[in-house]
């Protein structure tokens, strides 16, 4: 049985799940939909299109759907979609996409978005993801699967960050984050693997060893990148991790951190 207080203000065009919970003073707009479970705490402003899954817990305070901080942005139709069993902490900001971008935000599950984080418009944010106090995404960012992005870190726009990354807190990343790998500073670079992230995921000590040779192959062995992403491919063929960290590589636009 759905939970609503009475000082909350929902639209009559909102739908709201089975077992949900909606705590004091929360305005939920028009087009909103929140799953089944879900826990919207108090002061929480949610607006439309907005489309929150299942057993997500919105501790309070949080903006969510609202319109993305882009001088283009002119009313288009455009939407946020956030998966299942996220927790989203106090002060958290979630922008609606763009026209430009394609028109989505999304966020997959089981992610923790802490205290005061910023997701901009069009950023897509993948699964296990965890922000830090304050970090913000600026648009277009791409986050990958079991990502860590630090507290007070921010991530400059049509940046992504590979899976099982990890960034440094207060880092400033302006250009692309290859999976598996730390990396810090301002500008942030890389500062090897994420072996201990990589352990904990139940990765096994061959697959990280093959992702540690592959990396001194790209950044030790001073290779044009060409050539070096050539010779991981041969010498690692049939390793699905190496073949996603030379794809990550040879589809960047931005550029790689090194």
């Amino acid at each position: 049985m759905k939970k609503i207080d009475p000082t909350a203000i929902i639209s009559l065009n909102a739908s709201i799940g089975s077992d949900a919970e909606i705590g004091p003073y929360c305005i939920i707009g028009s087009d909103v939909e929140i799953g089944t479970g879900t826990y919207v705490g108090p002061y929480c402003m949610i607006e439309g299109p907005t489309t929150i899954g299942n057993s997500c817990r919105i501790t309070g305070h949080a903006g969510i759907g609202t319109p993305p901080q882009d001088l283009k942005y002119n009313g288009e139709h455009t939407r946020l979609i956030i998966g299942d069993n996220n927790n989203i902490r106090e002060f958290v900001t979630i922008n609606r996409g763009t026209e430009q971008g394609g028109g989505i935000t999304s966020i997959g599950s089981n992610n923790l978005l802490m205290a005061y984080t910023h997701v901009a418009h069009d950023c897509r944010v993948e699964n296990h993801v965890v922000m830090g106090n304050v970090a913000t995404l600026a648009g277009h960012v791409h986050v990958g699967n079991y990502a860590i992005i630090g507290g007070l870190a921010a991530v400059h726009q049509f940046t992504r960050i590979g899976a099982y990354a990890i960034i440094g807190g207060g880092s400033m990343v302006s250009l692309d984050i290859i999976p598996y790998a730390r990396a810090s500073g301002d500008r942030a670079r890389l500062f090897g693997i994420n072996t201990i992230g990589l352990e904990r995921r139940g990765f096994s000590p061959e697959i990280i060893k093959a992702i540690a040779k592959s990396y001194k192959i790209l950044f030790k062995q001073k290779m044009l990148l060409k050539d070096a992403l050539e010779g991981l491919e041969k010498e690692f063929s049939g390793v699905e991790e190496v073949a996603d960290l030379a794809g990550f590589i040879r589809s960047s636009t931005r550029g790689i951190a090194r």
